[in-house]
C-alpha cells in the first residue's frame, strides 16, 4: 500500500466521514421525543461526550496495532480471531454497507427536491411488494461512482475527500452564522429557553391529533434513549482513519492525532449548528401550521431541519439551497465510508477470513475487490432496506463493538503491559469506564424499546460464529499479511 495520506487527510477523512445527513435532519426526531431545547441540547451533549471518549482512547490502540483493518485487528489482538471476525462479519453486513446505502439514499432523496424526477415516489419497477424507485437508482449510481474513483487510487479517493469535508464544513459554518446573526429570531428564542427542561415527548395520531406527555423518571430516560439514536448515527464514523493504517504516514501517532482533532471539529460543529436551529425555530410546532414557524423543528417538513431554519429567512428558495448543501455533504461522507470500509475486509482476507481475492491489491495498490464486494452489498441493501430501519440496525451493531474495543484496551494493559503505547488513552480508566456504563445503558434501552431493530441486530452478529469456523476449516491459500 502506498502511504499517501498526511494528517491533514487522515483528519479529513474523519470530519468528512461523519458529516453526512444527520446534522440537517435527526434533530427533528429529538425534538418529538424530549420536546424541549435545554433536553434537545443534552442529548447531543452527551452523544458528543460518547463519541469523544472512544475517540480519544483508540489513539492507544492505534500507536499498538498500526495496521489496515483498524478496529477489527484492534479486536483480534486484545481478544481472539473469533471477537475480530465477529465485527468484521458485522461491519460488512450492517454496519459499513448499512452506512454507505443509507447516505446514498439520503443523497438521493435530496437530490429529488431539485430535481423532481428522483423523487421516491417515482417508481421504475414494481413486483409485488418490491419496487425501485428513481431515488434508489441514483443511490445506486452514487455507490457505483465512488466505488470507480476508490478504485483508482487512494490519491483520488483523498482528493474527493478534502474538497467535499472543507465544503461541507463551511456550510454548517454557514448555517451557524445565520443562526447567531441576521436569521436569530428574538421570540423563538425566549420562548425555546423558558420551558427549557419540561420534557414531554410528542406523538401525532393517524387522525391527526398532537399528544404532548411529560417525562420524567424512567419515561424520561426511555425517551433520551431513543432520542440518541440519530445523533448517534449523525457522530458515527470517527473511526474511519484507523481504517487506512497502512496508507497513512507515520500511522502509531497520525492515527490518534486524526481521532481527536477530526471528532472534536464534528463535535464542535454539530454543537454550534443546533444552538443555531434553536435561534430560528421553536422546539414545539404543529404538524399542521401553514408555515416552518408553526411547524417548528418537531414537524419540520420530511424532518429537514436545516431546510425549515433556512425557509425563515429564505423562503422557498431555501429547499433547494439547503438540498444542494445535503447533496455535497452526503456525497462526500460515503466517499470517506467507501474508501475506508474495503480495507477491513482486506485485512479479514490477509488472515484467511475472506475471500482471498479480497486480500490482494490492483495496481494501483488499493484493495480494488474489496470495494467492489462491498459496492454490490452495500446496493442490494438500498433496495431491500429503509433509511430508519438501516440506521437502527447499524447503530446497535456499532455500539456493542465500541464498548468490546475499549474493554480491550484494559485487557492489553493486562496481558500485554510492556508493549509500547505511544499515545495513551486519557484519563484511565475513569473516562474508559463511564464511556462503557453509558453505551451499555444505550443498548439496554434499544433491545427493551426497539426490538424489532436490536434484536435482529445482535443475531446478525452471532450468525458469524459459525461462518468463522467454516472460514478456519477451509481457508485456502490467502496473501501474507504485510508488515505494518
Amino acid at each position: 500500500m502506498k502511504r499517501e495520506l498526511k494528517l491533514i487527510d487522515a483528519t479529513m477523512l474523519v470530519v468528512g466521514s461523519m458529516i453526512g445527513s444527520g446534522i440537517f435532519i435527526v434533530s427533528a426526531d429529538i425534538a418529538r421525543n424530549v420536546g424541549s431545547a435545554g433536553w434537545l441540547i443534552v442529548v447531543w451533549v452527551v452523544s458528543g461526550i460518547m463519541t469523544l471518549i472512544p475517540a480519544v482512547s483508540y489513539g492507544e490502540l492505534s500507536g499498538m496495532y498500526p495496521q489496515a483493518g483498524g478496529q477489527y485487528v484492534y479486536l483480534r489482538e486484545a481478544y481472539n480471531p473469533l471477537i475480530g471476525f465477529l465485527y468484521g462479519w458485522t461491519f460488512f453486513l450492517v454496519i459499513q454497507c448499512g452506512t454507505i446505502a443509507a447516505v446514498a439514499v439520503a443523497f438521493a432523496k435530496y437530490t429529488g427536491v431539485i430535481i423532481p424526477w428522483f423523487s421516491e415516489k417515482h417508481v421504475l419497477f414494481a413486483a409485488g411488494d418490491f419496487k425501485i424507485t428513481a431515488a434508489q437508482l441514483l443511490a445506486l449510481l452514487q455507490i457505483a461512482l465512488l466505488t470507480y474513483i476508490n478504485i483508482r487510487g487512494v490519491r483520488q479517493g483523498k482528493q474527493v475527500q478534502n474538497l467535499f469535508t472543507f465544503a461541507k464544513i463551511a456550510v454548517l459554518l454557514f448555517v451557524t452564522a445565520l443562526g447567531f446573526s441576521i436569521a436569530a429570531n428574538p421570540d423563538v428564542i425566549a420562548q425555546n429557553w423558558a420551558n427549557a427542561w419540561t420534557a414531554m415527548k410528542t406523538t401525532v395520531s393517524d387522525s391527526g391529533l398532537v399528544t404532548r406527555e411529560l417525562l420524567g423518571g424512567g419515561d424520561l430516560w426511555t425517551a433520551f434513549g431513543l432520542a440518541s439514536v440519530g445523533s448517534l448515527f449523525a457522530l458515527d464514523a470517527w473511526n474511519s482513519s484507523t481504517f487506512t493504517a497502512g496508507e497513512t504516514h507515520n500511522p502509531r501517532k497520525t492515527i490518534g492525532q486524526s481521532l481527536a482533532l477530526g471528532t472534536g471539529i464534528v463535535v464542535l460543529l454539530y454543537m454550534t449548528t443546533n444552538f443555531s436551529y434553536l435561534a430560528m425555530l421553536p422546539v414545539q410546532g404543529d404538524p399542521n401550521a401553514a408555515d416552518a414557524l408553526g411547524r417548528g423543528m418537531q414537524f419540520a417538513a420530511s424532518d429537514r431541519v436545516a431546510t425549515a431554519a433556512a425557509e425563515t429567512l429564505f423562503g422557498g428558495a431555501a429547499a433547494i439551497l439547503i438540498a444542494a448543501c445535503v447533496m455535497v455533504s452526503t456525497f462526500g461522507c460515503n466517499n470517506g465510508i467507501v474508501l475506508t470500509g474495503a480495507r477491513v475486509y482486506y485485512a479479514m482476507a490477509q488472515h484467511g477470513l475472506f475471500f482471498k481475492q479480497v486480500g490482494k491489491l490492483n495496481s494501483r495498490q488499493v484493495p480494488a475487490v474489496a470495494l467492489v464486494v462491498q459496492g454490490v452489498w452495500s446496493a442490494v441493501l438500498c433496495l431491500s432496506g429503509k433509511y430508519g430501519d438501516l440506521l437502527d440496525y447499524v447503530m446497535f451493531a456499532t455500539m456493542l463493538f465500541y464498548i468490546f474495543t475499549i474493554i480491550g484496551i484494559f485487557r492489553l494493559r493486562k496481558s500485554k503491559p510492556d508493549e509500547e503505547r505511544i499515545l495513551k488513552a486519557p484519563a484511565y480508566p475513569y473516562l474508559q469506564i463511564l464511556y462503557i456504563g453509558l453505551a451499555t445503558a444505550f443498548c439496554l434501552n434499544l433491545l427493551i424499546h426497539k426490538p424489532q431493530y436490536s434484536w435482529p441486530g445482535l443475531i446478525i452478529v452471532l450468525l458469524g460464529v459459525p461462518v468463522f469456523y467454516m472460514w478456519r476449516r477451509n481457508p485456502g491459500p490467502h496473501p501474507s499479511t504485510p508488515s505494518p
